[in-house]
């Protein structure tokens, strides 16, 4: 694998998986979704914000190829896809700025 310094390809994918977690509802929905598979309508109670949010915030996150679903029972079931998130949210969760 290239070293990341002298890979500008490498740089840009990851840049590119930085701007889709860029927002702080994506930040939320990883980390709640790291911890147990959920639906568009838990998410929806869990954060607090319209389920027209959550449905944009998980699209930007599954076109990044972050989270995936399946149905059950109907009902769209979101996970993580990338089981490496749980360590870069951790990693971002202990990389505190002032008094966060």
């Amino acid at each position: 694998m290239a070293d990341l310094k002298h890979d500008a390809s490498r740089a840009a994918v990851i840049a590119d998986l930085l701007k889709a977690l860029a927002h702080p509802v994506r930040l939320r929905i990883v980390a709640l979704l790291i911890e147990n598979e959920a639906t568009v309508s838990a998410l929806e109670q869990l954060l607090g914000v319209p389920q027209s949010v959550v449905s944009q915030q998980l699209r930007i996150l599954r076109m990044a190829d972050l989270v995936q679903y399946r149905r059950v029972k109907g009902f769209a079931t979101y996970s993580i896809k990338q089981p490496r998130l749980v360590d870069l949210i951790h990693c971002l969760e202990g990389c505190r700025t002032g008094d966060l």
